[in-house]
């Protein structure tokens, strides 16, 4: 039963100037909001004493988090902007550039993040000589590799599809670099525990492309097509074309990543170029498996996009052609967002993290702990999500890209499955078996690979969506086995499957509730998601204090 309709009871042309000025007001009361919150207050709810091993996770991922919410909920403006701007195809095209980006990314950085915090934590090793290692091997890989994209544009733009494309490549050559470059100086601020300063150039990157596509997109496009801001027509028509609403995308990326290189050169101050034989060595041989798991990681994670252009019969969808698809697709996966923001910000406060605690003989209930209320996080996120999409689906400004809804709670839960395995992952970076994780990213990539190829000609982009789920939920259970035998941790199993599976069933038990006022839906969805919401916090409170006392043992 499809929940999305076009009903009579429901506003589907929102004013779009009244979309962005909720969405601002929103996010200017939530960083006023945040000024007034007090951490202690909200840990002490939880008795959570200030000797606890997890105060200082919760703290971090607390102000990481900060930056990785508003900085997605400020992209996330732009998901009704380009919706709105750019036809299906188009941007298909956007999202497939952007596919391929992911895995320029990874070959560019060759697993010199992790392995920077490896041996960072190593108290062998010279912090310093590490930071040095790491930052020359990335300069010189990406200067050779973003040299050779750019002189040969044209046909690697011939061989993506379209040799016409080649200036986008060479755009993308110029923010592979600075992607590079700049990984190991976050890294270092993060394992220094300068959250903040971290946070703070995120934001400000992010900032500056919004702005940006705001002012070429929304106030350039209106002026030169006569839609409004007629005063300045003249001006917006000197560097704008509608015809090229798309390279705009691109550009402006680069442009704002380049807006970031200046404030992370006190990081470099007492940078010298450097290559230790003996401890690049030793750091190759632990990155390059996490070379081959972040290439893995793109097939399951974008190639999907890729594999619907390629393996889409002509004609299955009556008015939308592959790059259609592609584009439909792209922009409902942009609705689980919020399960993807979670695992980011948790990602990035709990790897300097895990590292630190690797050695205490308490770690293994630590990180079990971690596990669990991870789990609850992204579950309470998957059902407040799921429930909302009648309302959620109006960021996407034009119908034809909502064709895709019904499939988002598929990709919330497949996003769920990706931030539990990044938990169990970390016994291959703490063993230094990071070899393991290759072998289980390639294994959910054939199952992508043949989930895709055997799906997609029946169900379309529904096949992208259950290869999606099956490759992460594999991974997981794969991991848990493999992970078992070299790093034990006394996972609570049956609490984290009992709420993901309950959560599922109030989802799917949604679909056949048919209510035609939409205020009342609203009404009845929310009403689920804080009695569900509710019990848990009931139940848990109770559990956090034994949890707690087990842990101070």
């Amino acid at each position: 039963m499809t929940r999305f309709s076009t009903s009579t009871n429901i506003k589907t042309n929102f004013d779009y100037t009244q979309q962005v000025a909720f969405a601002l007001g929103f996010l200017k009361d939530l960083l006023f909001s945040v000024k007034e919150i007090n951490f202690a207050q909200i840990l002490e709810i939880f008795h959570v004493h200030k000797s606890f091993v997890l105060k200082k996770l919760l703290s971090d991922t607390a102000l990481y988090g900060l930056s990785s919410v508003l900085g997605r909920l400020l992209n996330y403006l732009l998901v009704p902007l380009h919706t709105g701007v750019l036809a299906t195809s188009s941007y298909g095209v956007v999202s497939k550039f952007y596919a391929y980006a992911a895995f320029f990314n990874v070959l560019y950085t060759f697993g010199m993040e992790t392995a920077f915090f490896r041996f960072s934590a190593d108290k062998m090793q010279d912090k310093q000589e590490v930071f040095n290692v790491s930052f020359t091997v990335i300069l010189v890989i990406s200067l050779l590799s973003s040299g050779l994209l750019y002189v040969l544009a044209v046909p690697v733009a011939g061989w993506i599809g379209d040799a016409s494309q080649a200036q986008f490549v060479r755009w993308f050559a110029g923010i592979f670099f600075i992607d590079a470059i700049v990984i190991v100086p976050f890294a270092r601020l993060r394992m220094e525990n300068r959250a903040k300063k971290f946070a703070t150039v995120r934001l400000i990157n992010i900032v500056m492309n919004v702005i940006l596509n705001y002012l070429v997109l929304y106030f350039f496009h209106q002026a030169v097509t006569g839609e409004g801001f007629e005063s300045i027509s003249v001006f917006a028509a000197r560097f704008y074309s509608p015809a090229d609403a798309m390279s705009y995308v691109f550009l402006i990326n680069l442009i704002a990543n380049a807006f970031v290189l200046p404030l992370l050169i006190p990081e470099l101050k007492n940078y010298v170029p450097k290559f230790r034989f003996e401890l690049l060595k030793k750091m190759l041989r632990y990155g390059y498996p996490i070379v081959l798991m972040g290439l893995f990681f793109c097939i399951n994670e974008v190639g999907n996009r890729n594999f619907l252009e390629w393996w889409l019969p002509e004609g299955y969808y009556a008015d939308a052609n592959s790059l259609d698809a592609v584009g439909i697709f792209s922009a409902c996966y942009k609705l689980s967002i919020f399960i993807s923001l979670a695992v980011q910000a948790f990602k990035y406060a709990a790897e300097p993290f895990f590292f630190g605690k690797a050695a205490d003989k308490n770690s293994p209930k630590v990180f079990a702990v971690v596990m669990r209320y991870f789990v609850i996080a992204c579950t309470l996120m998957f059902l407040g999500v799921s429930l909302n999409l009648d309302t959620l689906q109006y960021f996407l400004r034009q119908e034809s890209y909502r064709a895709a809804m019904d499939l988002v709670p598929i990709l919330l839960m497949a996003n769920v499955f990706l931030g539990i395995y990044y938990n169990l992952a970390v016994c291959f970076k703490l063993t230094d078996k990071t070899i393991y994780g290759a072998y289980l990213g390639g294994l959910g990539a054939i199952i992508t690979l043949l989930g895709n190829y055997s799906l997609i000609p029946l169900l379309g982009y529904w096949g992208c969506a259950w290869s999606t789920l099956a490759c992460y939920a594999f991974m997981c259970v794969a991991c848990y086995w493999w992970g078992e035998k070299y790093f034990p941790v006394p996972y609570f199993l049956k609490s984290a499957l009992s709420v993901m599976f309950l959560a599922a069933v109030v989802v799917w038990a949604t679909t056949w509730i048919e209510i035609a006022d939409v205020y009342m839906k609203f009404g009845v969805m929310n009403g689920l998601f804080l009695t569900f919401s509710a019990i848990i916090v009931f139940y848990e409170r109770k559990q956090f204090t034994r949890i707690q006392a087990s842990m101070r043992t």
